[in-house]
């Protein structure tokens, strides 16, 4: 398991990783309802081919994200 610090930018027009410190995602979804957590569990996902879950931030922009084992 490997932690990951990222910034998640909601609302934009592409959906985009930015290979950063911190690393920043960019979702098209709005940050209502969890909307925008979904969006970047399932973009890290897809990018890092394995299980990713949102360790803390949940409610914030900035979030530590936990990458496993696919």
């Amino acid at each position: 398991m490997k932690r990951i610090a990222i910034k998640v930018i909601p609302n934009s027009k592409t959906e985009e990783i930015i290979d950063a410190e911190p690393m920043i995602i960019r979702v098209k979804e709005p940050p209502t309802k969890g909307k925008a957590n979904k969006a970047v569990v399932m973009l890290l996902s897809r990018y890092f081919n394995a299980d990713v879950r949102i360790v803390s931030g949940a409610k914030s922009r900035r979030k530590i994200v936990e990458v496993g084992e696919t």
